[in-house]
Order: structure tokens, then C-alpha cells, then sequence
């Protein structure tokens, strides 16, 4: 099973054609604090490439709470991630508040921004502004080609509302498709 097979199974509930690279999931988690994470929420893990990368940065004592909408991607997270630091739910990401249960002091996201409806994504990210600590960080990418389209021209905008700081990344060239990172923190 892959990503690309549950893109065609559920286009709707899987954003994403094939999986990130490994030095995407790198761009993703690097600079924001896991190291010193207590509790960390991961919204769309998919196959797991993120989960990987932010499990290798958590300290011992640390969570990572995983949200993921589709059921075979929830089910096959959980059965292939033993780290006892994890917990899989399947649900929704505008439930995030709800799941973590107390402030994050990171959420990293995969999910598809550009292609949700703008009131969802809205409560998503109002969510999610909602549960990070004061100066947590907030990461999730974007697709170079797609940059320039006015959905990504709102999501970024909505992003600069929402968050007192708001970065991007270099081009991480080696995805297919080539993308950057978004890492916003949150206001103080």
C-alpha cells in the first residue's frame, strides 16, 4: 500500500500523490524546538515520513500525538510505529485542541492546504493557533509550482495573520515536486 494508492482510492482524504522526501521531512522538523518538545502534534502523517523524522528529534520523555483523517493510513501508522513516545488518531485536524489534550509546543503538518475548502482550512489553522505554547512552532510545506496560485497566496496570508513570526525555508529541491517550508511561531 502506498500513498499514491490511497490518492486514488480517497482523493479527498489524501492530499498527497507520493510520499515526502526524507530531506523534506529534514526541512520540516529542523529549527523548531523538538529537541526540547514535551508535546508535539503532527496533523496528516500519512505514510509516516514526518512521523520518522520528528520521532529521531524527540527527547525520551516526549509525546507525539498523530492526526490522520484516512482510516487505512491511521490503521497502517499504528501498526508499523512501535516507538510507545506515539499515539495515532484518526480524526480530523480541526479536532487537534481536543486530541492533544494540553498545549503543544510544536504541530508539523502535511496536509494539503491549497486544496481544502478556505472555511476549513480557516479552522484548522485557528486550531492550531489555538494549542501551541506561547513561541511554539508551527511547520508545514508547499509546492514550488504551486507558490504563486491564490490559494497558496491565502494560505500564506492566513499564516501572517495568525502567527508574530512567519519563515520559509529554501527550495528542498530532491522532492518530487520540488517544495519549501513554512515555520511560523506563535505570538508570545
Amino acid at each position: 500500500m502506498s500513498i499514491t494508492t490511497e490518492f486514488l482510492r480517497r482523493p479527498l482524504m489524501t492530499g498527497a500523490v507520493a510520499a515526502s522526501s526524507r530531506r523534506l521531512a529534514s526541512a520540516m522538523t529542523e529549527g523548531i524546538g523538538l529537541e526540547e518538545a514535551r508535546l508535539v502534534v503532527e496533523l496528516g502523517p500519512g505514510t509516516g515520513v514526518f512521523t520518522d523524522a520528528i520521532l529521531a528529534r524527540l527527547a525520551p520523555a516526549a509525546r507525539l500525538v498523530a492526526i490522520e483523517l484516512n482510516p487505512v493510513l491511521a490503521a497502517r501508522l499504528s501498526a508499523t510505529r512501535r516507538d510507545t513516545r506515539l499515539t495515532v488518531v484518526r480524526g480530523s485536524a480541526a479536532e487537534l485542541a481536543a486530541v492533544a489534550g494540553e498545549p503543544a509546543d510544536a504541530v508539523v503538518s502535511g496536509l494539503p492546504w491549497t486544496v481544502m475548502p478556505r472555511e476549513q482550512r480557516g479552522r484548522i489553522l485557528d486550531a492550531v493557533a489555538e494549542v501551541l505554547t506561547p513561541g511554539g512552532r508551527f511547520t508545514t510545506f508547499a509546492y514550488l509550482h504551486a507558490a504563486w496560485t491564490p490559494p497558496a497566496r491565502h494560505f500564506t496570508a492566513e499564516l501572517a495573520c495568525r502567527f508574530g513570526q512567519l519563515e520559509r525555508s529554501t527550495v528542498v529541491w530532491p522532492n518530487l515536486p520540488p517544495a519549501f517550508v513554512h515555520r511560523a511561531t506563535q505570538k508570545h
